[in-house]
């Protein structure tokens, strides 16, 4: 009988140990890694939005859309006039091959 309750009091006792100290540190691990990758999450996003905001600045400069509009639209001033220049194509003439004998 002694036994059986010195059995039954190691269970609890190494049960009460696993509730209390293993399955917290368990979670307590995951929520230290879940803080981690949410904390460089936060970087990550500040930096973008340190950018945008960077970039929502310059757009409030004209100089700086018509800039754009230049460069990367193509588009011009009213009244002035566009050139484009043609570069030009490689031309390539083949001989055919010397034979042998033949001057």
């Amino acid at each position: 009988m002694r036994r059986a309750v010195r059995g039954l009091l190691i269970a609890v006792v190494v049960g009460g140990i696993l509730f209390l100290f293993v399955f917290p540190g368990r979670t307590w691990l995951e929520q230290g890694k879940a803080i981690s990758k949410a904390q460089h999450q936060v970087q990550v996003l500040s930096q973008e939005n340190q950018d945008l905001a960077k970039r929502s600045s310059q757009l409030q400069s004209s100089a700086y859309v018509e800039q754009i509009a230049r460069q990367e639209y193509g588009l011009i001033m009213p009244g002035e006039q566009a050139y484009g220049i043609l570069l030009p194509t490689a031309t390539t003439t083949t001989a055919p091959p010397a034979q042998p004998g033949h001057s």
